[in-house]
Formats: structure tokens, sequence, C-alpha cells
């Protein structure tokens, strides 16, 4: 039985199904591509409710409709394909309800499968530590600002775990000399003070020292300035530094300033950081955001058991 064939579904099935697609296709306007779609998808769950015995939809229930996710995920379905899946179904099924094919809406609740979090590939210790010595490197041989000005951007950035959007943000008056720590706005314009260790701190003195070489306006209170406008650094100059950076580093991933976010988070962990005190530091509003990097930390512990252990 395919839902290419729907003349083989039991007749009530099938002109829902017929009318449905035509809903997408008039009603909804979706492309021609989501109409397969969803029409494959429907015609799918279809296929699976009549072989469990249904013919119409009146005993149809979520039991019925988790059982074809079931199905699917023994076929080899992938959990995305699961998800929009499910998805689909909700749709389709609250659709019936709306045109009177049934009373009561069986898809309500049914929950798609969650997806694991996949962190991006992030820099090891070792190149971590390699980036910042070639920056280095880089600055000495060059007399100009912008060097300077690279090397205290990119440490910043590590050190502290901020997002491009908050370093753009940072004004003079953001930093505490004393504490060497950062105060930072981040989303919902909550304030949290960030600290700095002190080879970024170092750097940030350097660049501050030579930042009036750039700055065009005495009433610009920006941290870190663009090279042309000598205004506020703009966030796509920012993720073209952290690129060129790191494309030098012989082995590292090719990220952004958010892999450098990643990256000291999963440092941390590795080296024993508190998880509550990583999630205020990253500014996480919730606990299980913060979580993902454990998951990082642990694969790496497993991955050097598996390596060393003469009975792993």
């Amino acid at each position: 039985m395919s839902s290419d064939d729907p003349a083989l579904l039991p007749a009530a099935f099938s002109r829902a199904l017929a009318d449905y697609v035509t809903h997408l296709d008039q009603e909804r306007t979706v492309s021609p591509h989501t109409i397969r779609a969803y029409a494959g998808d429907i015609g799918s769950l279809l296929e699976h409710l009549h072989r469990l015995g249904h013919d119409a939809f009146d005993r149809v229930d979520r039991r019925a409709l988790r059982s074809w996710l079931a199905h699917q995920s023994t076929l080899g379905a992938q959990r995305t394909t699961l998800q929009r899946r499910a998805a689909a179904a909700r749709v389709f099924f609250a659709w019936c309800v709306r045109t009177g094919r049934i009373e009561s809406d069986p898809a309500l609740g049914l929950r798609s499968p969650k997806l694991p979090r996949r962190l991006p590939p992030t820099l090891g210790q070792g190149q971590a530590r390699a980036l910042m010595e070639a920056m280095v490197a880089r600055a000495a041989e060059d007399d100009g600002p912008v060097a300077v000005r690279d090397v205290a951007l990119l440490e910043i950035l590590y050190a502290s775990g901020i997002r491009v959007s908050e370093l753009c943000g940072l004004d003079l008056t953001a930093l505490d000399h004393d504490r060497q720590v950062l105060r930072v706005i981040g989303k919902g314009d909550k304030e949290r003070a960030v600290p700095v260790g002190r080879p970024a701190w170092a750097a940030l003195a350097a660049w501050l020292a030579r930042r009036d070489e750039l700055v065009k306006s005495r009433a610009e209170t920006a941290v870190f300035l663009g090279e042309r406008t000598g205004g506020r650094i703009d966030p796509r100059v920012v993720r073209r530094i952290v690129h060129r950076a790191l494309a030098a580093v012989p082995g590292a991933p090719d990220l952004g300033p958010h892999g450098l976010r990643h990256a000291m988070a999963t440092h941390l962990l590795e080296g024993g950081a508190d998880l509550r005190s990583v999630q205020e530091m990253l500014g996480h509003a919730s606990l299980a955001t913060t979580q993902i990097y454990t998951h990082v930390t642990n694969d790496r512990l497993r991955a050097a058991f598996e390596q060393a252990h003469p009975r792993a």
C-alpha cells in the first residue's frame, strides 16, 4: 500500500487526504514541495491507521498516532523527520476538527521527539593558546593600532565568553580596572559582571593605550573601534577578524566569535569550574542551556579513557 495511491485507502481517509491537499494548495498557498511532503506524511499516517484496523477517524486516538511515529523510527527515520511528521499530524487533525470530520483532536499533546542539543566544533586548549600566541607575535611585527586592537578583541572574547554583540556594545565605563571585570549588558538588557584574566586585561590595556589613534570623535564611548569609521566596531568586522585569526592556526576549526564563547565555557568546565558559575558568566537564563557544555567535556573524558585505560 502506498500513499501515492489513495484509492487503496478507506473512502473516508482517501477523501480527507484529497481535500487536505486541495486546502494546502488553494487556501494556504504553500509551495508544491511542501504539499508533497505533507501529503506523503499524512498518507503514511493514514496507511498506518488502516493497518491498525481503522477505516474512519472517529476512534483514532493519540496512542495510534504514537505507534505511527514509533514505526517510522524503527524504519530508520531521523529525529528531524519524526519532528516534521508529528507536526504534520497535529496540523492535519486540527484541520479535521475545523472541517467537522471529527469532534475531538487526537493529536492534541502529541509531542515531537526532542532533538539532541549539539555544539559546533570547538577549539582545543592548545589551539586557543596557539591562537593568542600567533596574534601577539603578529602585533609585535606590526606598529599599527589595529593589530593591538585585534589581540585585545580575541583575548577578551575567549577570556570572558561574551557574545559578539556584547563585545561591540562595551563602553569605556563598563571596565572595572581595579577588579579586572567587565560590566556587560546581555539579553533582556540584563547586566552581569564578567571577570577577565590577566593576559586578556593586559592586552586590553595595551589597546586602550593606542585607542586614540583610531578614534574620530572624543564623544565616542565604545571600547573597540572600527579602523575606517573610528566609531564603534561592527559585529561583521569582528567575525572577519576571528575567522582570519583562526585560519592561521593549524588544525583549528573555522569558527566565529560564538566559537570562542563555546571554547571558553568548555575549557572552564574541563578545568573543574562550577556549572552555575559558568552559567552566570555566560549570561544564560537557564542552567539547562549551560549544561550542553558538560556533554562535550564528558565526551572528551570518555575518549581519553578509551584511549588510555588498558581495560577500556
